[in-house]
């Protein structure tokens, strides 16, 4: 299974200081990959840091907005120099919504999660696929999308436009960038038990809801993404292109 160790290869992962990220930088490292994560909160770049490195390899944590195209060009900038060109960047980062009925929600609101959730993506896409057609040796593109791309979400349609937004930038990318070896992808979770959905499934109502309906009858963890991950990133995935991988534990089936 040759084809699936990383020795060599550079990943980047924004928001990769907690929850899907980190449980997708943690397999990344494993796997050999030299890992830069990008995140907002220090400590939690911090803790990262370290269990990161416990693997054995290079590893870089970086302090960034992924909304601030200047601080991300330099973030992208750090990553060439110390660990060498992209080869996997999984845009990870995301911002949750905060309930607010659509019709009363501010133009404010609206941008603060598209900046992140899908603007985001623009800017960390277009900084890789420059460091990708430089080296000359292709790469993958992956993006954490949502169910709520597929699902209504009430009080939430800025967040699930995002959402469904970078499954149709993923799809344009995988035929564009073809050419260079490039390949797109799109991770769509259910729900998974991280510090953005805690809250949430600390509500006892919310839980008995749902949680009758996941056929394995768990929330998912990080750790559920680290092979999905190591594969995406890969040369074991080079035919594999402009899909959306479900990890939902049938969930939308049932």
């Amino acid at each position: 299974m040759t084809k699936f160790n990383l020795d060599g290869k550079v990943a980047m992962v924004t928001g990769g200081n907690s929850g899907i990220g980190l449980g997708m930088a943690d397999a990344l490292a494993e796997a050999g990959a030299s890992v830069c994560i990008i995140g907002r909160d220090q400590q939690k770049l911090d803790a990262a840091y370290d269990k990161l490195a416990a693997h054995g390899g290079k590893v870089l944590a970086l302090q960034c907005d992924v909304s601030d195209e200047q601080k991300l060009t330099a973030a992208f900038d750090q990553c060439l120099a110390e660990l060498g060109p992209v080869d996997s960047c999984f845009a990870n980062a995301g911002v949750p919504s905060r309930g607010t009925a659509f019709h009363e929600m501010t133009t404010t609101e609206w941008r603060e999660i598209t900046s992140v959730n899908l603007d985001g993506v623009f800017l960390t896409f277009r900084a890789a696929i420059k460091q990708m057609l430089e080296a000359g040796r292709g790469g993958s593109l992956v993006v954490t999308s949502s169910l709520s791309a597929h699902q209504g979400q009430p009080r939430g349609e800025h967040y699930a436009s995002s959402k469904g937004g970078v499954l149709s930038m993923i799809r344009s990318l995988a035929v564009e960038y073809a050419r260079y070896g490039i390949r797109a992808n799109a991770i769509v979770p259910g729900w998974i038990d991280t510090p953005m959905t805690a809250p949430l499934f600390r509500w006892e109502k919310f839980a008995k809801a749902v949680m009758p309906r996941i056929p394995q009858r768990r929330w998912g963890l990080p750790e559920d993404f680290g092979a999905v991950a190591v594969y995406l990133a890969s040369d074991a995935s080079a035919y594999h292109s402009g899909d959306d991988l479900l990890i939902d534990g049938a969930y939308s089936l049932f």
